[in-house]
């Protein structure tokens, strides 16, 4: 990450006071429109919004003579890029959005809280739900679904350019997790989205004020020349 951002800890603090809702429109407004990953929906009630650097893993569908419970101890598994993550990051699984094939269980995820890992988002679904809940490892996921991943999926490896849900996911770019979903912060981008997306939130929570005075649309959301002019003297206030 750049030299320039903040410490990493001023990092997650700033963004965890982000929305993915906003985040989502900031970056829409620098070009980006495929950040929110699919099928990738919080299992916990009342998850609050977390971040971390990705540490990607990934699935391809499975091969009869690769996808088996051998393969579980192979050097190239799951269990062996558990290992290999940091604690902080928030690991990403591809898993092609195959639904009847639980990625991780209670075991795995168990282990990854232990390692201090943030959080687990993937576009498949895990197993062992009630176990998964119990580990306090914070999951978003497309639910649950009682076959091993080899029922479905080969694991090829870990820390390589996947895609999770449709959108493009690299080691150590940003996620940012909340009730609304996963949404990706490109390494590159991390500095402007710290510079442009605390001002949205603000932006918006004036807006919202407003609404609640009984102002009208029009003018208000999005902003005239006008209405902009009162919310930077208000804000200069």
């Amino acid at each position: 990450m750049a030299e320039d951002l903040p410490a990493w800890d001023q990092v997650v603090e700033i963004l965890k006071g982000v929305s993915t809702a906003t985040l989502t429109t900031v970056l829409l407004k620098k070009g980006l429109r495929n950040v929110w990953m699919r099928n990738a929906q919080p299992i916990h009630p009342g998850v609050g919004r977390l971040v971390g650097r990705a540490f990607t893993l990934r699935f391809v569908p499975a091969r009869e003579d690769l996808a088996t419970p051998a393969s579980w101890a192979s050097p190239t598994s799951t269990r062996a890029a558990i290992e290999a993550m940091p604690a902080g990051c928030i690991a990403v699984v591809d898993a092609s959005g195959v639904a009847d094939a639980g990625i991780f269980g209670d075991i795995l995820c168990s282990r990854m809280a232990a390692r201090g890992v943030v959080a687990l988002v993937t576009d498949g679904p895990v197993r062992d739900l009630e176990g998964v809940l119990g580990t306090g490892l914070p999951v978003w996921c497309r639910g649950a679904a009682a076959p091993p991943s080899v029922a479905g999926l080969t694991f090829v490896g870990w820390q390589e350019p996947i895609g999770c849900g449709g959108v493009a996911v690299y080691p150590d770019d940003v996620i940012v997790a909340d009730r609304d979903g996963a949404v990706l912060v490109p390494q590159a981008l991390v500095g402007a989205v710290l510079e442009d997306a605390p001002e949205q939130e603000r932006m918006e929570a004036w807006i919202m004020e407003e609404v609640g005075k009984g102002v009208p649309l029009p003018g208000l959301y999005p902003m005239n020349s006008e209405t902009k002019a009162r919310y930077e003297a208000e804000r200069g206030k």
